[in-house]
């Protein structure tokens, strides 16, 4: 039986994967618990294995049946994989918000740039400040990434402490911000930590990830010798890499132009709020053309390999105000997100062939991670001492590793989980005790689908071996009244032995029909099944594989 006042922890999504991050945790008993909420985060669709998907969300029904119970959601930071399901998904929620001051305007300005998006207000709470939601006291504690105003999150409760880091990296020279606040956390650490909750992204990689200024150095050392134009492309929302490049084109005397909207919206919020002040004002894209190609520099969005940014249009040669020429310089000055790889190859391919140089950070060290690597793992157990650690924010061989690192560094119990699990982490042992709905939700145009949706399935399978659509009309004798009408979607011409597919499926529909004994052509749902039988049949004997097929019959 659960005691009175257990403190839970579930992962709804952000564990075994990158990015989609929903944690809850849970104070009471099993009849009745308050839940705080940390993060909503997205995921994007994957061409290949989800066609026509642009967002991936967790799945909040568990959330929605305790809503009542919900008393809030604090956002770490304002990055897409922890913020950008907000907008879909708390219309179903309707609880309060609570975020630093960057991370409330830029999501201001991401409403803005929706249509018809509702009303969300949001608590603004000052970086390093404490709030009170339902029976947890939160505090917000700085750390270095790479946005402004990361934070970890010292949740308290009367059963114990959780430090849940989201995302960070030990910089003392982070450009923008502030670095992460080793003398709080080694303080929280004294007065006891229960269990730290941490991100393991970097959790396989030896040594300390660089610091932002090295990265800095690099690309202005890149800029100052570049001959021709330049265009450097990052995540729009690393401010401090948006100050690097900007200070880049000032020591060599060029202009930098915005291109693509999302970095336009973070400069501004970045400029509103206090970040990028001493940075030179950027121009706008109608100036372009008039600057020799030796003095602009043009920075881009599109770093992710997505095929309407900035960055894949330039590489088409197809962008109306941006281009570039042999002996021009690309830099890309960002990481690959796993499952963005052909996308990216696909555009520096495009550059290489007009002539262009690339420069990534495979040759230069024009991007580090905002996650932190082993040594920097070891330095938060070090500081924090938690009874109990579990990985989360990482793919599973991430998560293995960063359990491995927890026990070889002595923490008395490390915890691995799978999203939906629920884990009482106090009083007494920590463990799995139950199992809460989880899942996936996919953005399809302007609808929300659950991951079993008719239009999702059908829509892969579709990809993978086409469709046929097939309309008959049979009068009252079960007779054929006119020919059948074929569509073919996806379906290949012609067969090995260079014969005509779409006859050759004319021909088992007739057959087919004709074939049926007659009290079965009265059954239009009989003739429908039997035809859409014969189709797929057919045409995986002509081409190995077996389409979709829909069959109207109609009775005239």
């Amino acid at each position: 039986m659960a005691r009175p006042d257990e403190l839970t922890f579930a992962p709804l999504g952000g564990v075994g994967e990158i990015g989609m991050n929903l944690s809850i945790y849970g104070l009471g008993n099993r009849h009745q618990r308050s839940w705080l909420a940390v993060d909503l985060g997205v995921s994007f669709g994957d061409e290949e294995h989800l066609p026509g998907i642009d967002l991936v969300m967790p799945d909040v029904r568990f959330l929605e049946s305790e809503r009542k119970n919900l008393v809030g959601l604090v956002l770490t930071h304002a990055h897409e994989d922890h913020f950008g399901a907000i907008i879909d998904l708390w219309p179903r929620l309707k609880c309060p918000i609570y975020a630093t001051k960057f991370s409330a305007a830029l999501f201001e300005a991401k409403c803005a740039s929706e249509r018809n998006p509702p009303k969300i207000p949001v608590t603004v709470v000052p970086s390093g400040g404490r709030i009170d939601v339902g029976p947890f006291s939160v505090e917000f504690i700085p750390v270095a990434h790479s946005i402004p105003e990361s934070h970890a999150l010292a949740i308290r409760t009367d059963v114990g402490t959780v430090l849940h880091t989201g995302d960070w990296k030990i910089d003392p020279t982070p450009i923008v911000g502030l670095p992460t606040d080793e003398k709080r956390l080694r303080e929280i650490g004294e007065e006891g930590v229960l269990a730290l909750v941490g991100d393991s992204t970097n959790a396989v990689r030896e040594g300390r990830s660089p610091s932002e200024v090295e990265v800095a150095k690099a690309i202005k050392d890149i800029v100052m010798g570049a001959k021709g134009r330049v265009a450097v492309t990052t995540f729009a929302s690393n401010v401090a890499r948006l100050q690097a490049v900007a200070d880049a084109a000032r020591a060599s005397r060029r202009e930098v132009v915005i291109v693509g909207r999302a970095m336009e919206r973070v400069v501004q919020v970045a400029r509103e709020t206090g970040y990028l002040e001493d940075v030179q004002s950027f121009r706008g894209l109608d100036v372009y053309g008039h600057f020799p190609p030796d003095k602009v520099l043009a920075l881009c969005t599109g770093s992710q390999g997505e095929p309407r940014a900035a960055l894949a249009r330039i590489a088409n040669d197809d962008h109306p105000q941006v281009t570039l020429n042999k002996g021009d310089t690309v830099i890309f000055s960002s990481r690959t997100i796993p499952g963005n790889e052909k996308a990216v190859g696909r555009i520096i391919n495009g550059l290489v062939e007009q002539g262009i140089e690339v420069i990534t950070d495979r040759t230069h060290l024009v991007h580090v991670s905002g996650h932190p690597r082993r040594d920097e793992l070891r330095d938060l157990i070090s500081w924090v001492k938690p009874q109990v650690l579990i990985p989360v924010h990482g793919e599973p061989l991430h998560l293995s590793e960063h359990a491995k690192l927890a026990r070889a560094e002595g923490v008395p119990k490390v915890l691995t989980c799978r999203n939906g699990d629920l884990v009482r982490l106090g009083p007494g042992e920590a463990t799995i005790i139950e199992e809460l709905p989880a899942g996936r939700i996919f953005k399809d145009g302007i609808l929300l689908e659950d991951e079993g949706s008719r239009a999702v399935v059908d829509r892969r399978r579709m990809s993978f071996a086409g469709c046929v659509f097939v309309a008959l009309a049979l009068d009252e004798k079960g007779e054929l009244a006119d020919d059948p009408e074929l569509e073919f979607v996806g379906i290949p011409e012609k067969n090995a032995a260079g014969d005509v597919i779409d006859e050759e499926v004319f021909d088992i529909v007739v057959s087919t029909v004709e074939n049926l004994p007659r009290a079965r052509r009265r059954d239009p749902d009989a003739v429908a099944e039997a035809v859409r039988r014969a189709v797929r049949s057919l045409i995986n004997e002509q081409w190995g594989k077996k389409p979709l097929c829909y069959v109207t019959v109609l009775s005239v």
